[in-house]
């Protein structure tokens, strides 16, 4: 980490550049995950290059910066990335390369008073904000104000754009509010491979259970197991989840524990987490992973 803190800052001391205009290279904005990237893109539309180094099912959690990451990172005029620790050792990369450029944080405005901080993740606060959509209006604001700042000339631009924006995801958080709603309070269960729904449970009414913490980096044994093993036989619970940029092993051995004990759990299908599906699809838009998601948990406990 230590020799990626230095390759940056040698790159950057070669590729300084001065805020970006019509005769100089294109606007260069670069984000960490997928969600951060599809708010930019609905804020700048085609006034900027927008990029993301963490794609179609990679766990941020996990994620180590490349060589072509450092470069991308190096030739951006901006950066966007989560916080809250989503990016693990990355974040202090990014830090530190904030003394030299616009790298903002979309968490960093949002009130502590609305962030979980779980007792597991030692004082620390959950980082998947995304899963409530108020919450994620608060993160995209951060976004528009900080390019409204750094491209003043276009502020307007985004102004409306954010408005626009902001509008859509009052819909969909409405939506998935009436989509839940259609099940019966006792079927709101959600078991998915790791704690990333904390925020869509408390948004939505859902009681969520991950079989490993918050983050992916922690591991799970056969106590963690049996425990959810017996909750979901007590539930009578109809199904359980994997998700995409999680190993499906650890939900695989809870299904064979479940049938072990008689009780039939089924897989009720993936589920987007820490990454949204691939560019292009429905899937690859944060307003349709939060409805692929809720389509699949409706669907599949009802």
């Amino acid at each position: 980490m230590k020799k990626n803190v230095l390759l940056i800052f040698l790159m950057l001391s070669l590729f300084r550049c001065s805020p970006p205009s019509e005769n100089d290279h294109p606007f260069r904005i670069v984000t960490t995950t997928g969600m951060i990237k599809d708010a930019v893109k609905n804020l700048v539309q085609d006034r900027a290059q927008v990029v993301a180094l963490m794609g179609p099912g990679v766990d941020p959690h996990l994620y180590k910066a490349s060589q072509g990451d450092l470069g991308k990172l190096t030739q951006a005029d901006m950066v966007f990335y989560n916080g809250l620790h989503l990016e693990g050792k990355m974040g202090e990369v990014l830090e530190k390369l904030g003394r030299l450029k616009p790298v903002i944080a979309v968490s960093e405005e949002i009130d502590p008073n609305r962030l979980r901080s779980p007792p597991e993740f030692k004082g620390a606060y959950d980082p998947h904000i995304w899963f409530d959509v108020r919450l994620w209006k608060e993160a995209v604001k951060r976004m528009g104000k900080g390019l409204m700042q750094h491209d003043p000339a276009n502020a307007s631009f985004y102004e409306e754009n954010l408005q626009h924006y902001l509008a859509v995801l009052d819909t969909l958080h409405e939506n998935v509010l009436k989509k839940i709603q259609t099940l019966p309070a006792s079927e709101r269960n959600m078991i998915t491979a790791h704690d990333a729904f904390g925020y869509f449970g408390q948004a939505y009414g859902m009681e969520v259970h991950g079989l490993q913490g918050i983050s992916t980096v922690s591991d799970f044994g056969l106590k963690d197991i049996t425990n959810l093993v017996n909750f979901i036989q007590e539930k009578k619970i109809k199904a359980i989840f994997v998700e995409t940029s999680v190993s499906p092993r650890s939900i695989e051995a809870v299904v064979e524990g479940c049938n072990q004990k008689g009780w039939p759990v089924k897989i009720g299908g993936k589920l987007y987490s820490d990454a949204m599906g691939e560019e292009g699809t429905f899937e690859g838009t944060y307003v349709g992973m939060v409805t692929t998601n809720v389509n699949t948990l409706v669907n599949a406990l009802q």
